[in-house]
């Protein structure tokens, strides 16, 4: 009998030159997160239930009227036990996610970190800059609760963190990124190819690449273009350079550079691209990167972003506030003023003109969907592979 609707096994995550080495017990713990994920999932669907049945109807005999506020739902959902349970797994499989891919990392910390320099050495598409200074707000946060965040260096010329974020992010999704955990990246790219087969950028930014899962299949799809990553982390800066020369690209430029401060002319890119990224970005710093996105994009360019939903007028109380789980439990603090942002506004403000402001919804690209993944398969609300995808062309 053939096991349907459960995760791909850790077993079929693509794997590269520097990517970790798990033995035995370490790919049972990952299989078996990504299953408790995905089972969660199915779980969650009992907080609707819970919210209906039991606590909004508690409320309003309590008080007269409904809700008014998200912060006042969660108030009262925090209260039922089927909440608790849920939310208290959820944050358990992060926490053990992150520490299973930590201690499997730093044993083999100088191992990585040898076999990455190898590809490194020599190379002048990587470039790292000592005056670069990681912001205050990814300072003061472990992004996913991973210890130490995307920047901290235990041992000189770090890539741990980078490596525990590239085996991990397969478990996290369950799988539903695909093999390379590069299902965004390639949603983007196949869209732009079909939609806009005219479009022939020469020279496209990936702002907060992190390691790269994203940036690669632009670079696929567009093999002649330059294609420049940048993000502030000099561990994930590393290791993505190496993934990318181990991967076999060419046209794929790594470099230290703050999104608030880009370090290129103005009109110097055709495309200019963020995927998951601005909901880490903290205090007014996203006005200050899209009017930067604004001066160096080209006329006739565009600028595309994916997120998880935009919290609008039409959706419920219980849906904003269960997509702001991310926000008050997995150390996503700026998760919540992101998404309530009005994107056409925020790219209006930045200089763009609103006529020319695109809204669409991506699907991730799963090259590991074989056929056992149901197409009814519940939301897992803030991890779910359906994206908002909002930008616009710079005419």
């Amino acid at each position: 009998m053939t096991a349907k609707n459960l995760p791909p096994s850790y077993d079929n995550i693509a794997r590269h030159e520097v990517f970790p080495e798990l033995n035995h017990d370490e790919r049972a713990r990952y299989n078996f997160l990504a299953n408790l994920n995905k089972h969660l999932a199915h779980v969650s669907q009992g907080n609707a239930i819970a919210f209906e049945q039991r606590v909004q109807p508690k409320f309003k005999e309590e008080h007269g009227r409904d809700f008014k506020t998200k912060e006042e739902l969660g108030a009262a959902m925090a209260k039922d036990q089927h909440y608790q349970t849920w939310s208290a797994l959820r944050r358990s499989t992060m926490e053990m996610r992150q520490q299973a891919g930590r201690s499997m990392t730093y044993r083999q910390a100088f191992a990585l970190k040898k076999r990455v320099d190898k590809l490194n050495e020599g190379k002048d598409s990587l470039i790292l800059d000592d005056s670069v200074q990681v912001p205050p707000y990814l300072l003061a946060v472990d992004n996913h609760l991973m210890p130490g965040s995307y920047h901290t260096e235990l041992i000189e010329g770090d890539v741990a963190n980078a490596a525990n974020y590239d085996g991990g992010l397969f478990v996290t999704t369950a799988g539903l990124l695909g093999k390379y955990s590069d299902g965004g990246g390639e949603a983007i790219a196949q869209w732009l190819k079909n939609n806009h087969p005219e479009f022939a950028p020469k020279r496209i930014l990936d702002i907060g690449c992190g390691i790269g899962h994203n940036t690669l299949p632009i670079a696929k799809h567009y093999p002649d273009a330059e294609v420049v990553a940048i993000d502030t982390g000099k561990p994930m800066l590393r290791y993505g350079h190496a993934r990318s020369v181990a991967l076999g690209y060419d046209n794929v430029k790594f470099m230290q550079a703050e999104a608030s401060k880009l370090p290129f002319e103005d009109e110097s890119f055709d495309w200019i691209q963020t995927t998951m990224f601005l909901h880490e970005t903290g205090g007014k710093s996203i006005y200050n990167i899209m009017k930067e996105i604004h001066r160096c994009l080209k006329k006739g360019g565009i600028t595309m972003h994916i997120e998880q939903p935009q919290y609008t007028d039409d959706m419920s109380l219980y849906e904003k506030w269960i997509r702001d789980w991310d926000a008050y439990n997995n150390s996503e603090p700026y998760w919540s003023k992101m998404h309530d942002i009005d994107p056409k506004e925020l790219m209006e403000a930045s200089g763009f003109n609103g006529e020319h402001y695109m809204q669409i919804g991506a699907q991730a690209v799963n090259d590991l969907d074989d056929g056992t993944q149901k197409a009814d398969e519940p939301e897992d609300h803030g991890r779910s592979p359906i994206w908002n995808v909002f930008g616009v062309w710079k005419k």
